[in-house]
């Protein structure tokens, strides 16, 4: 985020820069695909691809990038004694993409503004930048960035749209094909939301960690008295309800969405699991012991609720680590969160 919002300023004040990318690596390097480093005219730098040796013949290459505006698509293999000057265990390769961005392009700033704008709204986005055919290209790489299934910034037809995304994991950015083409599939946000019904302490002590993990943050309770600001002050939405009954309606859930049921009484929780169990929600977890659960569950299957749809609920929610205040309760419920998200993502 630092480095996108950075490239955006540098755009709007009205300097280009030349721009390098990770696009494949394998062996132990320290940044992943996508990391990201700016530099400028004067030689320094925003952001890093590793440092050391790699970073700095990076940065000779971009001297010639600022002279000639062509684009270099380098990949470096490295001993294992080249690897200690990056911080490599053992040896390895690195695909380094360094092109040059002008700020006076209207298209460069729009690509760099909707990204900054996919990132803020948390939506699910995609970068995707057409890699040259050529070790020594001739022109500009294209750059593409999907929201919605569909592209927002640069074009690309739904099809290959679709191809692409595809082959990409939901969060690890990696190298694509398509036709004779290569492309750099980069996933953004989306993190997840967390939805988290009720709004008592277990709750309180939740939402500020489920925010730090990265997901956005829903609470949703009737009492206006708990669910405020005051004591949900890094929530990033409170909605106060109606009522549980209708708990869920407006809102958008997916497989992206965590569903955390931790209201006051096991009848709340029992209303929000029954519409919870009808959504596609990436997960469900709920609070209580396990006679409380199998009790809900008892109720649930007498309405039509089949053993299969509860093997998709948490409960007890939250990993077992022995917890029994609220905080510790609130720590075991984000790692079944984070361990849920990467389960996903792979």
């Amino acid at each position: 985020m630092d480095v996108f919002r950075r490239i955006s300023e540098l755009l709007a004040e009205g300097e280009s820069f030349v721009l390098a990318v990770i696009v494949s690596r394998s062996g132990s390097a320290p940044r992943t695909v996508g990391a990201r480093m700016v530099v400028r005219k004067d030689g320094s730098i925003v952001g890093t691809i590793g440092g050391g040796i790699l970073e700095a013949t990076v940065m000779d290459i971009a001297k010639s990038v600022y002279i000639d505006k062509l684009p270099v698509l380098r990949k470096f293999v490295f001993t294992a004694e080249d690897a200690e000057g990056i911080g490599m265990i053992c040896g390895g390769q690195v695909e380094v993409l360094v092109h040059f961005v002008e700020y006076s392009k209207p298209s460069n700033v729009q690509f760099y503004q909707e990204i900054l704008e996919t990132i803020r709204s948390r939506k699910r986005g995609w970068i995707i930048t057409e890699l040259p055919s050529t070790k020594d290209a001739r022109e500009v790489p294209v750059q593409h960035l999907a929201r919605g299934g569909t592209s927002v910034a640069g074009w690309m037809d739904d099809d290959t749209l679709r191809s692409l995304t595809a082959q990409a994991g939901r969060r690890q950015a990696g190298v694509a094909v398509h036709g004779d083409g290569r492309f750099l599939v980069e996933s953004l946000c989306c993190e997840g939301t967390v939805y988290i019904f009720g709004a008592g302490h277990i709750s309180q002590k939740l939402a500020p960690l489920t925010g730090l993990a990265g997901f956005q943050t829903v609470v949703l309770d009737d009492r206006r008295q708990f669910a405020n600001r005051e004591r949900f002050a890094t929530a990033d939405q409170i909605v106060i309800l109606d009522s549980f009954a209708r708990a869920l309606e407006g809102l958008e859930i997916n497989e992206d969405s965590y569903l955390v049921l931790v209201t006051r009484g096991h009848i709340h929780d029992k209303t929000v699991l029954e519409q919870a169990l009808h959504t596609r929600a990436g997960y469900i977890g709920m609070i209580g012991s396990r006679t409380k659960r199998d009790t809900v569950y008892k109720e649930l299957s007498v309405e039509g609720f089949s053993r299969h749809e509860f093997d998709r609920v948490c409960s007890p929610i939250g990993l077992d680590i022995g917890a029994e205040t609220p905080e510790e309760i609130a720590v075991s419920i984000v790692a079944e969160l984070i361990r849920a998200r990467a389960g996903r993502s792979r």
